[in-house]
């Protein structure tokens, strides 16, 4: 798919299909991960990849929106490796943009997801054992939708360049 396609056709799909996601893809959506870039190409971020019964029941503690999916990674960043100056820290940013490359590049192989920024950090980092300094920033489920599964009316609605465009 080219890269038009990919922006313009990811959607956040909130019914999927109990297939799995092969080994292969889910290596690849992780490796698109590390061409993101980020603050002084530190990398801080944490990948976590949930595919058990076990680890899918514990991201269901945290939140109720992993829409049946079967892999779930959680992106988190390591705070202390983040690039940090005068009360300021990368480490969400850094995190976002590494789940964006992973987001677009699922939709480019295929696999449909949805980020999820509603669960409870707390509980999450609990269940993971996640130390001190790992933040937990969202909840990718990812797999193949249902059938049934609609779009988003919202999906294909979006401004105008002059509604928030403005050249100096």
């Amino acid at each position: 798919m080219n890269f038009e396609n990919v922006i313009k056709n990811r959607c956040a799909i909130r019914k999927f299909k109990k297939e799995k996601v092969s080994n292969e893809i889910i290596t690849k959506i992780l490796e698109a991960g590390t061409l993101a870039p980020t603050a002084k190409n530190l990398q801080p971020q944490k990948i976590f990849v949930v595919e058990s019964n076990e680890g899918l029941e514990k991201i269901d503690k945290a939140s109720p929106c992993r829409y049946n999916a079967p892999i779930c990674f959680i992106v988190a960043c390591d705070k202390s490796k983040s690039f940090n100056k005068n009360n300021h820290s990368t480490y969400e940013i850094d995190a976002s943009i590494v789940a964006t490359h992973m987001m677009l590049e699922a939709t480019n192989l295929g696999v449909d997801n949805i980020w999820i920024e509603m669960f409870d950090r707390d509980i999450l980092k609990k269940e993971f054992k996640m130390e001190p300094d790992i933040e937990p920033i969202m909840i990718m489920p990812i797999g193949y939708r249902t059938e049934d599964c609609p779009v988003s009316p919202m999906h294909l609605i979006r401004k105008n360049l002059d509604e928030f465009v403005e050249y100096v």
